[in-house]
């Protein structure tokens, strides 16, 4: 009897095997994915006009239940009864959203208190009326003049979902949450696979056609490496909020001598290519910091950028503000983007720009107000760390919006091709934990911008009762608008064209309102 050789598979074996085809698995699916874009970049190959978009993410996770509140008698009431003492807002405190053009005008920018209480405060067809954050006089003002629209519980979803769905863990998306998990989520909009690029980078691969003298990258980052930006062919470019990020400790002279080094020809293909990339990483750095030369005195913006924040309802002062800063810098990198690249102007040349700015402090387990149970005061709830963070991106989005309209003489139309939107990890909890709010899910969020249909609200206002049609049980709403749609409403807006659409957001077709009208006419 013949013996035959039987080849024994050891565990570790097995998973080296699997290892390597799931590598290879995965090389041809970005392989495939990498030619889709190829393809698509050809045909959006013919833009013409300038448009740029501006993320602005929370980090940690906006409590937005106390950004925009229900003004309704009975909403209201259960509002108040369930965020509980240290949470609620006084009604009286709330800026009340006036319809744009109504008189009187509202007195929002004095920050000193409300709107009116009853001309003009804007209802929503369901019959909703809603008040922002008493630190927020500034946003109120800009959804006052047809800047700034709300969108009202949106989140990462893989498909609709229902309450009756939510014990499915099919359903929805994985390990929500988690913060790691979910910021992933919102800026790659794909919860349900492995993500490889981010919707922001996926928008850039497909426009970058457009910018065809421009001289540095379509997106840059004032938060150093991101998701959001991550491409297939643009790479995000890192600057600081005062300009080129410069190897430290390296000018002048020996700047001069590097550069010369880095010239020299390299027979070793590594080193002549990592040659090159310093080498055009040092030129970037040169030809960005003298683009932005042209906003570089103090008093260039007549609505100034805060440097500090002072925080409404004696709220104090607080630090510089780094988004501020961020939003300064993307202005100036936008009034250069829309200058000619080489001399005599010494701009950028830019169609498309994408900007990611980023600010933490949002995860409010505790300390989301000043509120003392010991000592109530009711003015102590419009006032803490929360209310620190909403006047920061209140007067910063103002600041921003005015510098826009600022280039409006030098480039007409511009305040309308700026398109500013906030992210976040998610939502936060409605009912208090006692001394902060924990990890939701839906979140109420802002677009702000002249080719923005402001001035009115988009998405459903969830219920607000625990245990409640929106909720999953423990106050966190089940978003009833998905980050696909709304993502993909600013992205057509921003030059994806509809055959595109599914290239950037491959799950859009599973929602029946691709366009949420949140945004003008192309």
């Amino acid at each position: 009897m013949n013996e035959k050789n039987i080849s024994v598979l050891t565990r570790r074996d097995f998973l080296r095997r699997a290892a390597c085809a799931a590598v290879g698995t995965a090389a041809m699916t970005s392989a495939i994915r990498d030619l889709r874009f190829m393809n698509a970049a050809v045909a959006q190959s013919n833009v013409t006009d300038y448009k740029a978009l501006v993320c602005i993410f929370l980090a940690g996770g906006n409590d937005s239940n106390n950004m925009i509140v229900p003004t309704v008698a009975s909403e209201y009431g259960n509002y108040s009864s369930i965020r509980g003492a240290n949470l609620a807002l006084p009604q009286g405190s709330l800026l009340n959203l006036q319809i744009p053009g109504t008189l009187p005008a509202p007195n929002y920018s004095l920050g000193t208190g409300p709107g009116p209480s009853t001309a003009g405060n804007y209802t929503d067809p369901a019959g909703h009326s809603f008040g922002f954050h008493p630190a927020c006089p500034e946003l109120a003002q800009l959804f006052y003049e047809g800047k700034l629209a709300p969108l009202f519980n949106t989140g990462t979803l893989i498909y609709p979902i229902t309450k009756a769905q939510y014990s499915d863990v099919t359903k929805r998306p994985p390990q929500l949450f988690s913060h790691a998990d979910q910021v992933t989520q919102w800026q790659t909009s794909i919860p349900d696979r492995p993500p490889l690029t981010g919707w922001g980078g996926r928008c850039a691969d497909l426009l970058n056609a457009a910018n065809t003298n421009s001289t540095i990258s379509l997106s840059v980052s004032l938060q150093g490496a991101n998701t959001f930006e991550i491409g297939n062919a643009v790479s995000q470019y890192a600057v600081s909020t005062s300009g080129a990020i410069a190897m430290q400790g390296v000018s002048g002279a020996r700047l001069a001598a590097l550069t010369n080094i880095l010239g020299l020809p390299y027979p070793n293909l590594q080193a002549k290519a990592y040659a090159g990339v310093a080498a055009h990483s040092i030129n970037t750095g040169t030809l960005l910091n003298t683009a932005i030369t042209n906003t570089a005195a103090a008093n260039y913006w007549t609505n100034a950028f805060p440097s500090t924040i002072v925080v409404p309802n004696g709220g104090g002062t607080v630090g510089s503000s780094s988004l501020s800063s961020q939003l300064k810098m993307v202005a100036r990198l936008i009034e250069a983007g829309n200058r000619a690249a080489g001399s005599p102007t010494n701009g950028f040349g830019m169609k498309r720009q994408i900007f990611f700015c980023q600010v933490g402090g949002y995860d409010l387990h505790s300390g989301q107000t000043k509120f003392n149970p010991l000592n109530p005061v009711a003015n102590d709830i419009n006032i803490g760390a929360h209310a620190n963070l909403m006047a920061e991106l209140s007067q910063s989005l103002l600041a921003f919006q005015r510098s826009m309209e600022q280039l409006e003489p030098l480039y007409p139309g511009i305040s309308s091709k700026v398109t500013a939107f906030t992210s976040s990890d998610f939502g936060r909890t409605f009912p208090t934990n006692g001394v902060g709010s924990d990890h939701g899910w839906g979140s109420h969020h802002l677009i702000v911008g002249g080719g923005v249909k402001g001035g009115q609200t988009y998405g459903k206002f969830p219920t607000l009762t625990v245990g409640g049609p929106d909720d999953t049980s423990t106050g966190r709403w089940i978003p009833t608008t998905a980050i696909d749609q709304y993502f993909a409403t600013i992205a057509t807006w921003f030059g994806v064209d509809s055959g595109n659409l599914s290239t950037v957001f491959p799950n859009l077709g599973r929602f029946a309102t691709p366009s949420l009208g949140f945004m003008k006419a192309p």
